[in-house]
């Protein structure tokens, strides 16, 4: 019998986090996966003095428990069958969410955290979790109706098939699941300057970069849609910064997809312009989907 890695969503009791929740049961409930709802705390090293026989519970300990337990009620609410299970964890935020990403098929966040700066558009653990984690991480942001997945589209970026193909296979599955279109993107730039030397630059109306675009899209679908042959997928190459060309396309999808490559042994963020820029201003949840190099 095949155990299924839960889908893990990482709560702290924001109100970002509780679209997290709402977001994570509905993908869970969607893909058939257990939900696993972690909240990490470091209650246990600050209240380390309390005497053993002390008769009350330490503040934070009671808190953890609340957002935990309040948490996993309004998952079962939304959906009464999923299977929901809950971690309180004496780790920092990053380090028990990288943690949990190991054994999971997804990792979901909110977009910003309880102690939030104000003026920033993502939380430094979201962006730090999309940058480092071993599985596909979503962060849950934008506009009511794309959270709530209201478009029916998933929108996939093709960068190159060393960057792209998990996260387009990624992509497939999801809007099979959903039942819904993908659309993959590639975008593609005019030189700044000419060089007739150079067949692909010295093309000044484009149409060698853009069939070079078309060809990537093709290659990296083919090889990324064996397993969904039926699947409803709209190609797309469109002229700009990839950055704003995905940005726009948020604005008419419930999910966007983008790949980020992961080098064996790099120590620190491992997160391109593009994925970054989207995590920041996208229009609707983004899913980061690593590549193994």
């Amino acid at each position: 019998m095949t155990v299924e890695l839960p889908l893990v969503v990482g709560v702290d009791g924001s109100d970002s986090s509780l679209e997290a929740v709402d977001w994570a049961a509905d993908e869970a409930a969607r893909l058939r996966l257990p939900l696993r709802i972690v909240h990490a705390s470091l209650w246990e090293r600050y209240e380390a003095r309390v005497p053993s026989f002390a008769t009350t519970r330490p503040a934070q300990e009671i808190l953890a428990d609340h957002i935990a337990a309040s948490s996993v009620e309004r998952a079962r609410l939304r959906h009464p069958e999923l299977e929901v299970s809950t971690d309180v964890v004496p780790e920092d935020a990053v380090s028990a969410l990288l943690h949990a990403a190991q054994g999971s098929a997804a990792l979901v966040t909110g977009s910003r955290g309880r102690g939030g700066v104000t003026g920033m558009l993502l939380g430094s653990v979201s962006l730090t979790v999309a940058a480092r984690a071993a599985c596909p991480v979503i962060v849950v942001r934008g506009e009511e109706r794309n959270r709530q997945g209201a478009l029916d589209q998933v929108v996939v970026g093709v960068a190159d098939p060393t960057r792209s193909s998990a996260a387009v296979r990624f992509a497939l599955r999801e809007a099979a699941a959903r039942g819904c279109a993908l659309e993959a993107v590639r975008a593609w730039r005019r030189p700044a300057h000419q060089h007739a030397d150079h067949p692909l630059i010295a093309d000044e109306g484009g149409a060698v970069r853009e069939e070079h675009a078309s060809a990537v899209l093709t290659d990296v679908l083919r090889d990324a849609g064996r397993d969904h042959p039926n699947a409803d997928v709209r190609r797309r190459t469109v002229e700009g910064p990839a950055h704003q060309v995905l940005q726009e396309a948020s604005r008419r999808a419930d999910l966007l997809v983008v790949g980020a490559r992961r080098r064996h042994g790099h120590i620190g963020l491992q997160l391109g312009r593009v994925a970054h820029t989207l995590l920041h201003h996208a229009a609707c949840p983004v899913a980061v989907v690593p590549q193994r190099n």
